[in-house]
């Protein structure tokens, strides 16, 4: 998986779309919806897309940004803690 600090969300989604994942252009909305309404930063935005597709197998934009506000509101920065809170919540 591609190294989620310093890079943009542009960026990480064009990553994985090279990986052969397809972001829908509703998936795309839903990303960036989520990222504002939150208030969340890219590596946290990032954080949130790559557990939904590791819990979902695809992009579900409602378990995202459900997904998303509970990594704001813990204030999850680093992929551990973000594995830990999906271990946590059996997300995963």
């Amino acid at each position: 998986m591609v190294i989620l600090r310093n890079i943009s969300t542009e960026h990480y989604i064009e990553n994985l779309t090279a990986k052969g994942f397809v972001f829908k252009e509703d998936a795309l909305g839903f990303i960036q919806f989520g990222k504002h309404y939150t208030g969340c930063n890219d590596v946290q935005v990032n954080l949130a897309i790559e557990l939904t597709l590791k819990a979902q197998r695809q992009f579900d934009g409602s378990f995202f940004v459900s997904l998303l506000e509970e990594i704001k509101t813990e204030q999850i920065q680093t992929k551990k803690e973000a594995y830990e809170l999906a271990k946590i919540r059996a997300i995963i």
